[in-house]
């Protein structure tokens, strides 16, 4: 348990590194869509896409899963300590799924870059801050 907290410092570097993937791609997918008649900036945000997700979002998103995993595996008691960590795992699993859809946005947009409305994606954006208002309280406040 002495490195313990040296798990948890990674767990909340990693998920600060998923997040702003998760803020960010979005982000430029408004610009994407609503840009489309630019084919040389279509080039280059689909060349910023496809590294965020890539390079930073995916890496940050199994570096986060990973090692909640372990602290959960060095501390089971956390399952004992009320519902908010079964809620916690909820959400993240919802956020999981949000991930892995804007790879499938990305793809889309590849292919046709009027696939969705830079509105929609104005709305989807909103999507992970939801999430992780749920997550960040039941981790600091568990209230239940």
């Amino acid at each position: 348990m002495e490195y313990y907290s040296w798990i948890l410092a990674f767990h909340v570097m990693s998920f600060m590194s998923w997040m702003a993937m998760l803020f960010y791609l979005p982000r430029l997918y408004v610009y994407h869509s609503e840009q489309a008649h630019k084919a040389d900036f279509v080039s280059v945000v689909e060349v910023q896409e496809y590294k965020l997700y890539k390079y930073i979002g995916l890496p940050a998103m199994w570096a986060t899963i990973l090692s909640g995993i372990w602290m959960i595996v060095l501390n089971p008691a956390l399952f004992q300590s009320g519902w908010w960590m079964h809620i916690k795992i909820v959400f993240t699993v919802l956020m999981i799924a949000y991930s892995f859809s804007l790879e499938n946005f990305r793809l889309a947009l590849k292919e046709n870059p009027r696939y969705r409305s830079g509105k929609f994606f104005r709305f989807y954006n909103e999507v992970p801050t939801l999430l992780m208002i749920v997550i960040v309280i039941m981790v600091v406040i568990k209230p239940i």
